[in-house]
């Protein structure tokens, strides 16, 4: 039982730390590039938008887009450090 929580923990450590490349990849190109009709940002906002989702839930219809994929950051970065944490307290000899 404790190792298919191990293996669960650890894909979701993976997951997040996935999450977190592309959301900071996101930030930078958007940053980077000026013109909101570019393939490369088109490409970044289909690959983000099931990430920033959840966290769109949580906030005011009007918030601005670059505050979101921020706070989707902060979240999974939390997730991510909570998964690690576990990771390492299951994983650790008693």
């Amino acid at each position: 039982m404790s190792e298919i929580v191990l293996q669960l923990i650890v894909l979701l450590r993976f997951v997040c730390f996935i999450a977190l490349f592309y959301l900071l990849l996101h930030m930078l190109v958007s940053r980077l590039i000026t013109k909101p009709e570019h393939k490369v940002l088109w490409f970044f906002s289909v690959l983000t938008a099931p990430l920033t989702r959840p966290v769109r839930a949580w906030v005011a219809g009007k918030t601005p887009e670059r505050r979101v994929r921020l706070m989707a950051l902060i979240f999974y970065a939390l997730l991510w450090l909570i998964a690690v944490a576990i990771t390492r307290m299951l994983a650790s000899p008693q």
